[in-house]
């Protein structure tokens, strides 16, 4: 539970509310640690903030979800910040709770604040409910939680998020966003109050429509030859296409020249996502079945040649 008054700070989208969560906290050359493939936008805005990026690389073996060991690896007497975003975009990874659970007394051990956005957070399949870090002993503290209205409710137009923290982070936080933004737009938080009194029945039964398609498309692209763990949240897959011999950007590039299917090479979200590709399933059914009809044809091409 948070105090509405002095702990949610409504922001222009997740990505605002991350760009404030990292100028309050960061003093130059702060480390911040993440995991990695991750959204292009987490390495860039830890510059930004005049912090140092710590990429922990995560992998398909595990699912793509980061390790307390991997973890642990990485932090130096200079590590400030840990950011988490779990379901993750671009893998769908998410992560185990034996594995928050020790990645939570590594924070507490090392007095680390964590940054998690959780944007997917309704978007979990096969019964698995969404665990956020915050709910841990000695979290909510030291967390800020960041969420917003752009995927589990569609409304990515409207740009609205929303940061959720102790009162002093959100003082901090808020220093920034007055004078820069002001305020989020008022008919988006119209929007989103509508979305939150009668969006869940539509929430639900997008959810489900996903989970059908997750489950085509990685049974699809494992069926062509492409190594496809199966995402438990979000709605991307990120299949392995290193079998094939070319980087994640010529793959890409010579897909959508020769079928008309765009994905994104893995390497876009960092070097540990080399070698993968980033596909959407966030689109109707028949379209998901014509583009992965045109990578057969595609990945037969290369078989050939």
């Amino acid at each position: 539970q948070y105090a509405p008054a002095s702990e949610i700070l409504v922001t222009v989208g997740v990505s605002e509310a991350l760009d404030l969560a990292l100028r309050a906290l960061l003093n130059p050359g702060d480390e911040v640690l993440y995991h990695e493939p991750c959204y292009v936008s987490y390495m860039p805005g830890v510059v930004l903030a005049h912090g140092v990026p710590v990429a922990v690389s995560t992998n398909i073996e595990d699912g793509f979800g980061l390790k307390p060991e991997a973890l642990e690896a990485g932090l130096t007497e200079k590590s400030r910040v840990l950011m988490l975003n779990f379901p993750t975009n671009p893998t769908g990874g998410v992560i185990c709770p034996e594995d928050l659970e020790g990645i939570a007394r590594i924070c507490v051990e090392h007095d680390l604040i964590v940054i998690t956005d959780e944007i997917y957070s309704e978007l979990r399949y096969d019964d698995e409910p969404h665990r956020s870090i915050v709910s841990l002993p000695g979290m909510r503290e030291r967390t800020i939680l960041l969420h917003g209205f752009s995927k589990a409710f569609a409304m990515t137009g409207f740009r609205l998020g929303y940061a959720c923290a102790p009162a002093p982070l959100t003082e901090a936080m808020m220093k920034i966003h007055q004078y820069s933004m002001l305020c989020a737009p008022m008919t988006s938080q119209a929007a989103a109050l509508e979305a939150l009194e009668n969006g869940a029945s539509s929430v639900e039964r997008m959810r489900v429509s996903y989970h059908e398609r997750r489950d085509f498309m990685v049974r699809r692209l494992n069926e062509i030859g492409m190594k496809c763990s199966s995402p438990g949240g979000a709605f991307y897959a990120f299949p392995d296409i290193r079998a094939f011999g070319m980087s994640s950007r010529d793959f890409a590039m010579e897909l959508l020249e020769s079928q008309n299917v765009a994905a994104v090479p893995g390497d876009a979200f960092g070097p540990s996502g080399e070698g993968f590709l980033r596909c959407c399933y966030a689109t109707a059914f028949e379209q998901l079945k014509e583009a992965l009809e045109r990578m057969e044809r595609f990945v037969s091409t290369l078989a050939r040649s």
